[in-house]
């Protein structure tokens, strides 16, 4: 599994190295598949997003973003897990979630 670090001001780049980061790694055409997200919540507040590309043939691809470690966990489509990448600086998701 490979482990970087980096750092995004908005959730609009955060986003875009999430779908980057899934189609490079599947071999997908980037922006070829619909990515949807959903904010995840423990006991009501933001904890963290879910990504997920949907890709040929009903095969999804995934990422986490888990803001209690500040990393984003990367999915094959088989569950495994390929990447893990440590968050320098990321957007503020409370700030997010009241948009």
């Amino acid at each position: 599994m490979v482990t970087r670090s980096s750092e995004f001001a908005t959730l609009d780049q955060l986003r875009e190295y999430v779908n980057r980061t899934l189609c490079q790694y599947d071999q997908l055409v980037e922006d070829a598949f619909p990515l949807t997200e959903h904010m995840l919540t423990r006991a009501g507040r933001p904890c963290g997003m879910y990504f997920c590309i949907h890709g040929p043939r009903s095969v999804k691809f995934t990422a986490v973003w888990e803001t209690d470690t500040n990393s984003v966990y990367f999915y094959a489509s088989t569950g495994e897990r390929f990447q893990h990448t440590r968050l320098i600086a990321a957007p503020n998701l409370v700030a997010v979630s009241n948009n």
